[in-house]
């Protein structure tokens, strides 16, 4: 489960809280123990419902009898695998409750809740005030668990167990990413992939059409930079960014087209949904694409990244870059005219290379990729120079030419020291 796909709103959207209650007791009923990550769900849901919540779930008739973990979370048990766990788990057998699963961690880790609450009162700023912060801390603390025992254990599944995406098969409709795996379960089984979305606001929709068709033609070129994904199933794909090659298999992906104006943009998208090929908006999966939750463009093409400056740096850049093309648009320039099949080709390419090859500039011409990223840089310098941000993203591209993208580190590892040297990289580049 993507958590940037969660926030853009393509997986779950406006759904009925009551009717996911419904489905993950259903699991509970199929399975005995549910795997971690749905675990998280149902501790966040029942938590954020409270009181209220069994009240709905009892009012509203789809659940006969309203399983016990609803007002008790000590009695949601969770899978817990016996070849992929933390070693706080070490003690618990083939599944526990989730309150144990806390135990066992806290007790490993006696910092982690502090921690967690620091990092929650940082990302609030301030609000709201310190009781409600702990308040907070105590309600989202047992999903929280549940979400990183999830991430450390989803390698290992029992044998036939179905991905979690089969449980909300009736709550969704069917051009959904979670109905389309009835439709097309292997391209959801490997939907194993987590981008890193960037939001730049706009003043409306109209410029923000203007800035996207501005921005595409430097989609390959951020997509090369921020490459992190090379291995698959344990081995190395031959991809920089193998996340771009699977994610570009969905009908509506790859990279945006160009577009006269809004009217255009919606006339387009409209005849998508009227034709059924998804079921709204969420389901455009193009490398960026206007928000349909908020009034920004959202930068999609982006890995997420092994140390969190360089993360800040690809922020930078995509803001300043957005920035760049609003201020052209205003301006009145023209976008540079770019066919979709070569863009199409050079997102392939920049995803198969990342910087350790040639990228493809908007001519069509193979240019080292060095030079391509100080053409980019040398783009959107007023804008950086505006915000501030020029000195900072500067040093840090420099810093990634010289010591290679997070794909290149990934392959150096496991060249190294094969998995575990892998995991060592993400581990000690990814935890504070």
């Amino acid at each position: 489960m993507c958590p940037s796909c969660v926030f853009d709103g393509d997986l779950f959207g406006g759904h009925d809280p009551v009717r996911l209650a419904y489905d993950i007791d259903h699991l509970c009923f199929e399975e005995l123990a549910m795997p971690a990550g749905w675990a998280a769900v149902a501790a966040l849901l029942a938590r954020a419902g409270g009181t209220a919540f069994v009240e709905r779930l009892n009012d509203a008739g789809v659940l006969a009898v309203p399983g016990a973990h609803w007002s008790d979370l000590s009695r949601l048990w969770i899978w817990l695998p016996p070849h992929s766990r933390p070693a706080a788990l070490d003690g618990l057998g083939a599944g526990a409750g989730l309150t144990r699963v806390v135990e066992a961690v806290e007790a490993a880790h006696p910092d982690l809740r502090e921690r967690f609450r620091a990092q929650l009162a940082e990302e609030l700023e301030q609000e709201p005030d310190e009781d409600g912060r702990d308040y907070l801390v105590e309600q989202l603390w047992p999903a929280v668990i549940a979400y990183a025992v999830a991430l450390a254990t989803q390698e290992q599944e029992r044998p036939g167990h179905r991905p979690p995406w089969h449980v909300l098969s009736d709550s969704f409709e069917p051009g959904t990413l979670a109905g389309h795996f009835t439709q097309a379960p292997q391209l959801v089984a490997e939907q194993l992939v987590n981008g890193m979305h960037v939001h730049v606001g706009v003043p409306s929709r109209e410029t923000g059409v203007q800035a996207l068709n501005r921005i595409r033609v430097w989609l390959p070129t951020l997509t090369a930079l921020s490459a992190n994904s090379p291995l698959w199933d344990g081995h190395d794909t031959g991809f920089a960014s193998w996340r771009t090659v699977i994610f570009s298999r969905w009908p509506v992906s790859g990279m945006p087209p160009h577009f006269a104006d809004i009217a255009d943009h919606d006339r387009r998208v409209q005849q998508l949904l009227d034709g059924g090929l998804i079921s709204d908006t969420g389901q455009l999966y193009w490398q960026a694409r206007l928000s349909a939750r908020y009034p920004t463009i959202e930068v999609r093409c982006l890995d997420v990244q092994l140390r969190v400056d360089d993360a800040v740096m690809l922020t930078g850049l995509v803001r300043a870059l957005v920035e760049t093309a609003l201020a052209a648009a205003a301006a009145g320039a023209p976008a540079l005219d770019c066919d979709q099949e070569l863009l199409q080709a050079s997102m392939w390419h920049a995803a198969r290379h990342g910087l350790s090859s040639t990228l493809v500039d908007p001519g069509g011409r193979q240019r080292r990729a060095g030079e391509m990223l100080y053409e980019l840089l040398r783009y959107v310098a007023p804008a950086l120079d505006v915000s501030g941000d020029d000195l900072q993203v500067t040093a840090l591209v420099h810093r990634l030419l010289q010591g290679g993208t997070g794909a290149d580190r990934q392959r150096a590892a496991l060249a190294h020291g094969g998995l575990p040297a892998v995991t060592d990289l993400i581990t000690a580049r990814s935890t504070p």
